[in-house]
């Protein structure tokens, strides 16, 4: 997969991926306000608090996949002069925003599910809302591994974050339905809160996730298989011209990886050799990774190298 050229433009391929996942996003917005209107109506239907829980976390995921649409989009914006280094980093920001309303969603929910529970339970036309719920539960799960398939493919972690959401929502429906026939086989009415209360557990472990993820992103998190994966590739690449590395640093921008190498050439190569070398190693890392990237390599001399010639140490996330 070729790195994206220096004036901003994204190769063909690129392109492409960024318009299927574009396409995915709209599928998901579609699916996720038709899922919202038919919990709301079996919420009407049953007064079910366990229905109420599910139709809380389709609100929030609507308001969430509209942010993600705008993100993807700004996203896919080419760099600025006030933003050199593109809008990529937006993704973070998309998933961090998403994993903070799935945790208000829980709060709502857990508050909801008590309240109901201390009030009274009034339940009534469990079977027709069951079967709406049962219906939005085998939708969302499969849009949701077709979102995780094509951000995965497109290396976009909006769609993935966007996925794992619909799946965690599908899994939600799957146990409200769950209660919903205990309810109707036992008829003990406080399976329906406390189904509402276990699915807020789920969903506030979900939301936390996906915080948690946006925060390490945003502090330049260094995976280390990725690590490895990047310098088994330059040692396989380097080997082959003959020349040596150090100094690796990588970070994600939630799309694509930037990455920073330091190359060591003989005293006697030319500045010309050396920079048609270091060209090579910024194009092949990249389609050797199997995913975007934009490689900067910095030129140093083998004999006269020393780490003394570094006035300051930086680490560069090297994997034990």
């Amino acid at each position: 997969m070729s790195r994206r050229k220096i004036d901003g433009q994204a190769s063909p391929r690129e392109s492409r991926e960024m318009r299927d996942a574009q396409f995915a996003m709209r599928i998901s917005l579609l699916f996720g306000v038709a899922m919202l209107l038919g919990k709301v109506t079996a919420f009407f239907m049953t007064h079910s608090v366990a229905i109420f829980s599910d139709a809380a976390e389709s609100v929030i995921h609507v308001i969430a996949v509209g942010f993600a649409s705008y993100s993807l989009r700004l996203s896919a914006r080419p760099a600025s002069p006030h933003f050199l280094y593109g809008y990529e980093r937006i993704t973070f920001f998309s998933a961090g925003f998403e994993g903070a309303l799935i945790v208000v969603a829980a709060i709502a929910i857990l508050i909801q599910s008590i309240h109901a529970w201390a009030t009274g339970l009034q339940l009534q036309r469990l079977g027709a809302g069951m079967l709406l719920i049962l219906l939005a539960g085998i939708l969302n799960a499969g849009l949701g591994y077709y979102l995780l398939r094509i951000g995965r493919r497109t290396n976009s972690l909006i769609l993935e974050a966007d996925g794992k959401h619909v799946l965690t929502d599908s899994w939600t429906s799957f146990g409200v339905v769950v209660g919903l026939v205990l309810v109707l086989l036992t008829n003990w009415r406080p399976f329906d809160p406390l189904v509402g209360i276990a699915v807020a557990a789920n969903i506030l472990w979900s939301g936390g996730r996906l915080v948690w993820s946006s925060a390490v992103g945003l502090l330049d998190y260094s995976d280390p298989k990725t690590g490895r994966k990047i310098r088994d590739r330059l040692d396989e690449i380097c080997a082959e011209l003959g020349i040596q590395y150090h100094g690796v640093r990588f970070r994600t921008t939630g799309y694509r990886q930037l990455i920073e190498v330091h190359l060591l050439f003989p005293r006697l190569t030319s500045v010309s050799e050396a920079h048609n070398l270091a060209t090579i190693v910024e194009e092949r890392l990249p389609v050797e990774l199997g995913m975007p990237g934009e490689v900067i390599t910095h030129l140093e001399g083998l004999e006269d190298h020393s780490e003394a010639h570094h006035h300051r140490q930086r680490y560069t996330g090297k994997p034990d």
